[in-house]
C-alpha cells in the first residue's frame, strides 16, 4: 500500500506578490572557490495564478536588477555593470512559470515530491537570455487570502551569457526565494 502526501494548497484565484518584504538571497563563492559571497536582490513586482487543477496554475515574478547587493560596493558595482549584469540596459530579471500537475509529471508540470514540496519548471530571463529553472517550493503559511512561500534552485551564470571574471567569480549561484502572495 502506497501513501501521497498531500499539503494543503492556497484558495484559488490571482495573488499579488507583495514586493516589500519580498526577498531574493543568493550565495556563490569567489576567489577560486575560497570565499563565500552572498547577497539579495529585490522583488519588484509579480503574481502567482492558483488554479484547479493544480498543472493550470502559473506565475511571473519581475526582479530588479540594480537592487543586486553583497555588502561590497566594489563588487555589486562590477556586477552591474556589462561585464556581468548589465542593469542599465537589462533592468529586469523575469521568472515566469505555467503548467503545474499534483500527481503525474507531464512536460512543463509541477509535481509534489516525497515531503510535498513542489518542483515548479518555469523559465528565468536574465539580459534576454531565457533559460529554464525549476524552482524547488513550499508553503510555508498559507491563510484564507494570502499565502507565503520559500524556494530554492541553482542556476548557472555563464548559461546566461554572464562570463566576466571565470575562475574569480563562481559559475554557479545558489538561490533562495521568499515571498508573501496576497490575493487580488
Amino acid at each position: 500500500m502506497t501513501s501521497t502526501r498531500t499539503r494543503p494548497a492556497p484558495a484559488l484565484g490571482r495573488y499579488q506578490i507583495e514586493a516589500g518584504p519580498a526577498a531574493v538571497t543568493f550565495a556563490t563563492r569567489h576567489l577560486f572557490g575560497l570565499g563565500r559571497v552572498r547577497g539579495t536582490l529585490a522583488v519588484s513586482s509579480g503574481t502567482v495564478d492558483v488554479a484547479e487543477p493544480l498543472a493550470e496554475s502559473g506565475m511571473e515574478v519581475s526582479i530588479d536588477a540594480a537592487s543586486f547587493r553583497t555588502g561590497n560596493a566594489q563588487r555589486d558595482g562590477q556586477v552591474h555593470s556589462a561585464a556581468f549584469l548589465n542593469t542599465q540596459q537589462f533592468p529586469r530579471l523575469i521568472f515566469r512559470a505555467g503548467a503545474v500537475a499534483d500527481d503525474e509529471p507531464s512536460p512543463g508540470a509541477v509535481v509534489r515530491d516525497a515531503a510535498g514540496r513542489l518542483t515548479v519548471p518555469g523559465s528565468l530571463t536574465v539580459r534576454e537570455v531565457t533559460r529554464p529553472v525549476t524552482l524547488l517550493t513550499e508553503f510555508t503559511d498559507i491563510g484564507p487570502r494570502s499565502f507565503t512561500a520559500r524556494a530554492t534552485t541553482r542556476i548557472d551564470r555563464t548559461e546566461f551569457g554572464i562570463t566576466g571574471a571565470r575562475g574569480l567569480a563562481a559559475r554557479y549561484l545558489g538561490i533562495t526565494v521568499e515571498v508573501t502572495c496576497v490575493r487580488s
